[in-house]
């Protein structure tokens, strides 16, 4: 389809509209974002560079509210800011020089195993509990690594830095979904920071995008607000099985597709 026709245009806006609000709850926005501008006719490096402009402001708008509203203190998170923005670069990096193909075997599986500690511990996130490291080491491994996976890969990234704050910091869910929209924006703007640089950002559509995902994450982080643990669980195990089935239906090499692939065969 003709990018910029008004039809296309509006349909986008739609797409930014629900995936900036999906987004600021659980994450997995990018999963309604890039294929919506690869079926509008960008290039796969187009729509990654053109999707992190927009999800930038996304997790901006997010980040604001829940600045506003007491849930964050970004000037308390200044190593876990650096160390997540030193990691996003080098993953954006090292991703032009390298085929992240091999992680599609890996993520799933961690994925499905978040999915299944936040249903088997269904009190988990609920209250604040103990921390089981400072918030230093957690900078120095979850921050740049995660970061790092952000800048490389991306899919799942917040799914797992709210993770990570509940289970290492002992943040309740609603704190951790703050925390994490913060070192989300980190990212997308070191990752985008790189995109510029190569000329793959197509600006028109990102900002139009953008916009609504200000808009559509404004909407989901006063949900977070006022429901913190009711919403915010049900969506990231959501989001941790749409993600997973994504990846696996979309990579006919992937492990976990062949295994489903051998026992239907098995069963049949």
């Amino acid at each position: 389809m003709d990018l910029l026709t008004p039809e296309s245009l509006g349909i986008l806006f739609a797409v930014g509209l629900l995936a900036g609000f999906v987004d600021s709850i659980a994450g997995g926005g990018g999963l309604l974002t890039i294929p919506a501008l690869l079926a509008a006719g960008l290039s796969p490096a187009e729509a990654l560079a053109t999707g992190k402009l927009q999800s930038s402001f996304g997790s901006l708008s997010a980040t604001v509210k829940f600045v506003r509203r007491g849930e964050v203190h970004p000037g308390s998170m200044r190593t876990m800011i650096l160390c997540t923005f030193v990691g996003a670069g080098a993953g954006a990096t090292l991703v032009q020089m390298l085929d992240p193909s091999f992680l599609r075997d890996v993520i799933p599986i961690l994925l499905i195993g978040i999915a299944l500690y936040l249903l088997l511990s269904p009190k988990a996130g609920d209250v604040d509990a103990h921390q089981r490291i400072g918030e230093h080491a957690f900078a120095l491994s979850v921050g740049t690594g995660i970061g790092f996976y952000d800048g490389f890969f991306g899919p799942g990234t917040g799914t797992f830095f709210a993770i990570a704050f509940v289970s290492l910091l002992g943040h309740n869910l609603r704190k951790a979904t703050a925390h994490t929209k913060v070192l989300n924006l980190t990212s997308n703007v070191a990752s985008l920071l790189f995109f510029i640089v190569g000329g793959h950002v197509l600006w028109t559509v990102g900002l139009l995008m953008g916009v609504a995902q200000y808009i559509g994450a404004q909407a989901g982080a006063h949900m977070v607000i006022r429901n913190g643990a009711r919403v915010v669980r049900p969506m990231l195990v959501v989001a941790s099985i749409v993600i997973t089935a994504k990846l696996v239906w979309t990579d006919e090499h992937n492990i976990l597709r062949e295994l489903f692939t051998a026992a239907a065969a098995w069963i049949a």
